[in-house]
């Protein structure tokens, strides 16, 4: 029986986690979803996981969370990600970083599903470690009876997806990019039997600026002047990808972009 997992790019404010709460339950129910992995690191305002978040992103659906830049924006998630288990950190941040470095779920067949999150270092301003490194480290720590293993790479740049892409080819069983809001067209399963894709795009507003408030961000570049930047509320959207994996190998068999739009709108194919 082959395994399908759901991951969904980065959630915006509340536009995102309201499609985000809707579009769960139809979805799994559709596709039969074994694992619901969803990046959450910009639930809070647009930037940032808290406590009240993350309990709503697991009342949603999520089994599987995972954050970026923007880990510790919030003070509060902190604690949650001292006691919780099904929420990861960027393993490449330093070792003394709180939170954990996997998180591993196990399905309703048994089947267990891990996942992992790096942060990319080009145009990233943070303080994180080499990827590559960290997730050989991370691989080498995970028992042996986990088969399937889902990486979000949390990145700026799409050359430092790829090559994560084909370092993992074969070894892990997805490898889906995230931070940039704007999905890619390029899912394909890599000769070795990694699921890839550049970036599952955002689960929030498309009719704004990466979420935000188009007016503010575009009158900000063009004046040059700072303005606070609101999340927007038009075309919400739910992004991301279906994948199905051999339990047994940990390969995948398949991949597909997914799209769920808000009530309010009309669905459009992708």
């Amino acid at each position: 029986m082959q395994l399908k997992l759901l991951c969904v790019g980065d959630v915006v404010g509340s536009p995102g986690r309201k499609v985000l709460q809707e579009a769960l339950p139809a979805l799994v129910a559709e596709h039969e979803i074994d694992c619901v992995i969803v990046n959450a690191e910009n639930v809070t305002q647009g930037a940032g996981l808290s406590a009240e978040g993350y309990a709503k992103v697991v009342h949603d659906g999520a089994h599987l969370i995972t954050l970026g830049d923007h880990v510790y924006r919030r003070r509060d998630i902190i604690g949650v990600m001292e006691r919780a288990t099904n929420i990861v950190r960027p393993a490449n941040l330093p070792s003394s970083a709180p939170g954990r470095e996997f998180a591993i779920h196990e399905t309703a067949s048994g089947r267990k599903v891990a996942v992992i999150s790096l942060l990319g270092r080009m145009f990233m301003k943070t303080m994180a470690n080499c990827p590559f490194a960290a997730v050989d480290r991370v691989l080498a720590a995970l028992p042996r009876d986990v088969k399937i293993i889902v990486v979000d790479m949390h990145a700026e740049v799409t050359s430092e997806k790829v090559a994560l892409g084909w370092h993992l080819d074969g070894r892990v069983s997805v490898v889906f990019g995230t931070h940039t809001h704007i999905p890619t067209a390029d899912e394909r399963i890599l000769p070795k039997g990694t699921a890839y894709i550049t970036d599952v795009g955002m689960t929030g507003p498309y009719d704004s600026v990466l979420g935000r408030n188009k007016d503010r961000v575009v009158g900000s570049m063009v004046s040059g002047v700072p303005s606070p930047f609101d999340v927007a509320d038009g075309d919400v959207r739910l992004c991301g990808i279906l994948v199905t994996a051999d339990p047994d190998t940990g390969l995948a068999t398949h991949i597909e972009r997914v799209r769920f739009d808000g009530a309010s709108l009309p669905r459009r194919p992708l």
